[in-house]
């Protein structure tokens, strides 16, 4: 269990503690933690800073990373500037030395040759198209998503990671990372967002209601396991059962491949 909290910003209070009252409920645990005595705690990214700048030091040492005092409007303004999926990829202003002696640097990776990767649910993917010399320390020297996250898979031995396709286009960056500090990389699986009626990312404005919400409203864990495990395509049915169960028996291989659909309201 790990608690990626670094953009102080956007973390709510008591947001890791709903978290894990979630997850307990539902029935999931974790099987590491830092020793603290007790019951396993999960790691927390904001008290592993120390980690990032070892690794920061590390890359600037091999001048893979460069500083770079660009702004975001800048880069959108670039008429010449490659555009991939997410907008305007950074074209290298920065590479030969800062453009702006008067501003705070952030920290770039040079991304010379994007991986490819075989995802374990889409198959194989090309070279990671617009991916571009990507931010990994921000000018307020705040670590960013991508070097935080790929630190602390290294460290922890991770072999396989899930998760949503809205962060396939990290798979590239997170692989050239891997590379650059010589660490294996984990296997990776993308799955579909559920979407609303609108086909937007499912949200509060479609209803969307959450587990905290659910458990106070009466539904009970085996339901909403259940109703999760039927959109994803991993059992024939809704029908409830624990996360105990599921994890027995699920099949990677039945996963959808398109995004799943809305959940009808969970009984209880």
């Amino acid at each position: 269990m790990r608690i990626e909290d670094l953009d102080a910003p956007r973390v709510k209070p008591h947001a890791a503690e709903d978290l894990l009252m979630d997850l307990r409920w539902l029935g999931l645990d974790w099987d590491e933690g830092p020793d603290v005595g007790g019951p396993l705690a999960p790691y927390v990214q904001s008290q592993r800073l120390a980690h990032y700048e070892t690794v920061l030091k590390q890359l600037k040492a091999e001048r893979a990373i460069y500083p770079c005092t660009c702004s975001r409007r800048e880069i959108a303004g670039i008429a010449s500037a490659p555009h991939g999926p997410s907008g305007a990829v950074y074209p290298g202003t920065c590479r030969d030395g800062p453009t702006h002696a008067d501003r705070k640097a952030a920290w770039r990776f040079r991304l010379d040759e994007p991986p490819s990767f075989v995802d374990g649910l889409a198959g194989p993917s090309a070279a990671g198209l617009g991916a571009g010399d990507f931010i990994i320390a921000r000018a307020d020297g705040v670590v960013a998503y991508q070097l935080a996250v790929v630190t602390d898979d290294a460290a922890m031995g991770m072999t396989e990671v899930v998760r949503g396709d809205d962060l396939f286009e990290s798979t590239p960056r997170q692989l050239a990372l891997f590379r650059a500090l010589g660490a294996d990389p984990p296997r990776y699986v993308h799955v579909p967002l559920m979407l609303g009626p609108d086909g937007q990312r499912l949200a509060k404005r479609h209803g969307a209601t959450s587990l905290a919400e659910l458990r106070d409203g009466g539904r009970t864990p085996e339901a909403v396991v259940g109703i999760l495990a039927h959109s994803l395509g991993v059992t024939p049915t809704a029908a409830p059962l624990s996360a105990r169960e599921l994890s027995r028996s699920i099949d990677p291989a039945a996963l959808h491949a398109r995004p799943p659909f809305t959940p009808p309201p969970i009984a209880t």
